[in-house]
């Protein structure tokens, strides 16, 4: 059985993305009545030199980490390098 861990401190999420060549980023979505809201994201950089999930805009951490607090928002990992945004809420 593989365990996961959900990370909600800034320093940890970060480590853990930046020990995978992971950097933030965020997309600008419309929700179906038109509002703008932002989506957040994680780029990473494949072994292969090219990047996935392109489409998204890179962003500060101090940005990203805002928009991750604003959403109540945590990180999911897997010891297999996967993971999700998740709400803070379902934690408790």
């Amino acid at each position: 059985m593989i365990a996961t861990h959900t990370l909600t401190r800034h320093s940890d999420i970060q480590s853990w993305v930046t020990d995978r060549h992971g950097i933030p980023a965020v997309a600008r979505i419309r929700d179906r009545f038109g509002d703008e809201k932002a989506k957040l994201l994680l780029r990473f950089v494949s072994s292969h030199g090219g990047e996935i999930d392109d489409g998204m805009s890179p962003c500060s951490w101090t940005a990203w980490f805002a928009e991750l607090d604003r959403q109540q928002l945590a990180l999911k990992v897997t010891p297999t390098g996967e993971c999700e945004l998740v709400p803070r809420a379902a934690l408790n």
